[in-house]
């Protein structure tokens, strides 16, 4: 199977991303990107396939307004065309088990009693996460997973992106009604188009060599 994105422009898109500190507020992603990133989303691997996230995205700019104070005053959040919090479950019980697979069989037509070893060993596992916090901090690694799905496909597509972890997790939880629905804010991510006066956008990418990175056996 020939490659449809070469390796020299995937190496390309990868070093063009960057962390975006300022965006131009009057340019905005598609709606076909957008739904392309969307889709990176869903297609994001996790373990057991579980998927014990929920993605927000905030369009409502009063809203982001408002969560501004509590993201470190970071302009991003305003000034980004989009503005996507991505959420971990706070806990994952047998009945959420259950409905994944019933939504295996569902897509794949299979009957649920050959999948009762695959649920055993999905519950057994979370029942094995006893440490408070465990569960959520388990999820929480998940929605990482995504976050860097997210990024990559933004940098094949040249949308810029800005992981954001200074924010109070609180704070968007309230404003969002996350916790309600079993769910806590874990990273936020804004995503449009970079500015021109954005110092950062020439800088040499910094990174460790690879020989201090990669160990070979």
């Amino acid at each position: 199977m020939s490659n449809t994105t070469s390796n020299d422009l995937l190496d390309k898109q990868l070093l063009w991303r960057y962390a975006t500190k300022r965006f131009d507020p009057t340019k905005k992603i598609s709606s076909r990107d957008w739904q392309s990133l969307e889709q990176s989303l869903l297609n994001a691997p996790s373990s057991f396939g579980l998927q014990p996230w929920r993605f927000v995205t905030i369009s409502d700019m009063d809203l982001r307004k408002k969560l501004l104070p509590h993201s470190w005053n970071q302009p991003q959040v305003v000034d980004a065309s989009h503005l996507v919090v991505l959420a971990a479950r706070t806990s994952v019980d047998p009945e959420y088990v259950d409905s994944f697979i019933k939504r295996i069989c569902a897509v794949r037509g299979m009957q649920e009693a050959t999948l009762e070893q695959y649920r055993g060993m999905m519950n057994g596992f979370v029942a094995s996460l006893t440490a408070p916090g465990a569960v959520e901090n388990w999820c929480a690694n998940q929605v990482y997973l995504a976050l860097g799905m997210l990024l990559s496909a933004a940098a094949v597509l040249e949308i810029d992106t800005c992981p954001i972890e200074g924010f109070s997790a609180a704070a968007y939880n309230e404003a969002l009604g996350l916790p309600s629905k079993g769910y806590s804010a874990k990273v936020v991510a804004a995503l449009g188009y970079r500015s021109q006066d954005d110092a950062l956008a020439g800088l040499a990418k910094v990174r460790f060599p690879a020989e201090q990175i990669f160990e070979r056996r």
